[in-house]
């Protein structure tokens, strides 16, 4: 038996279960020469998959309604036919929401499953980390002693992005929804300092006690006034990593905001969004880094691991409730 989850719908606003479609078919796949055939393992669900569920542009092409929705996934080399793979190998690559499919291998890397748990080949040591490695460290030039502040920081690229800050020496600040994120970005990851954006009025003032030195860079996460407030309290060459905006991507309207262009100009700030392709060609030193950091236990993480292929939809409506601590994983 094969499943796999359709695109059944084009969300309007929030998207809702009645947006995918399962297709169960009872049938053998064959592989022929120069192919592989794959089990899922785990499954990883993000929120950028909300812009490809829209046909709008984007940096990449939208979901086609009535086809199978695609992201990262770590899966199992049942067959081969190709000489690169071996029954038995584990892969991780952009592969269809199915439980089994075959691939020509292209575009998949093989996983050492001794080195490191599966699942962190879609987090850690997969695009989270080099999410969060390249966007730090290329846009945010970092110089130790500086004042970091990171939105979604209990996420799962925003936890990580706030542990790298900490080893180049920075002084950290995170923002998360509830008092035991809060308590988890102190304990668990090592930030300095954390704010719960839901029982705080006036987040500019609160940013402006826990930063007493300015942001000197913002890892953004989520947009919104989350982002608006730590405008007021960027320094002069500030430097704002736009990585995602989570509180709009569900919105109807072209959302109201304030205006960043005096607060670019009087401090002479940056702000540039970004996707990790664009830093293909630091991929090796960023593993690098993230595979000796995390052998040193320089490194933690967290997962949310939802188990059954038929719960990937509800795991990924679930990103936008905040029920996640750290990757959402489906574990097949």
């Amino acid at each position: 038996m094969i499943q796999t989850i359709l695109l059944k719908n084009r969300p309007k606003g929030k998207p809702a279960l009645s947006d995918f479609q399962f297709l169960k078919e009872d049938k053998e796949l064959n592989i022929q020469e120069g192919e592989i055939l794959l089990e899922a393992n785990y499954i990883s669900v993000d929120p950028y998959l909300r812009g490809r569920m829209s046909d709008a542009k984007s940096y990449v092409p939208p979901f086609e309604v009535g086809k199978p929705i695609t992201s990262g996934v770590v899966a199992k080399v049942i067959a081969s036919k190709n000489a690169n793979f071996k029954e038995g190998d584990f892969v991780s690559g952009m592969l269809d929401w199915k439980t089994l499919q075959i691939s020509k291998g292209e575009g998949l890397l093989k996983v050492d499953k001794d080195r490191a748990p599966l699942s962190a080949y879609l987090g850690i040591l997969g695009m989270t980390g080099l999410t969060a490695y390249c966007g730090l460290t290329q846009i945010g030039k970092p110089k130790a002693k500086e004042t970091l502040v990171v939105s979604g920081a209990a996420g799962a690229v925003g936890s990580v992005v706030g542990q790298i800050g900490k080893i180049l020496g920075l002084y950290v600040v995170g923002i998360a929804g509830t008092d035991e994120k809060v308590e988890m970005l102190t304990s668990e990851f090592g930030f300095d300092h954390a704010i719960n954006y839901n029982t705080t009025e006036d987040m500019g003032t609160a940013l402006k006690t826990a930063c007493p030195d300015g942001v000197d860079i913002y890892f953004d996460n989520v947009g919104g006034p989350i982002s608006d407030a730590v405008l007021f309290n960027i320094n002069k060459y500030a430097r704002m990593i736009i990585c995602g905006a989570i509180s709009v991507y569900n919105n109807t309207e072209i959302p109201k905001s304030i205006s960043v262009q005096p607060f670019l100009v009087k401090n002479s700030a940056l702000m540039q969004g970004f996707i990790v392709s664009n830093y293909s060609e630091k991929f090796p030193e960023a593993m690098k880094h993230l595979s000796t950091w995390l052998a040193e236990g320089k490194l933690n993480y967290t997962e949310t691991v939802v188990n059954g292929f038929e719960n990937t939809p509800q795991a990924f409506l679930d990103l936008f409730e905040g029920k996640n601590k750290g990757k959402m994983i489906v574990k097949v």
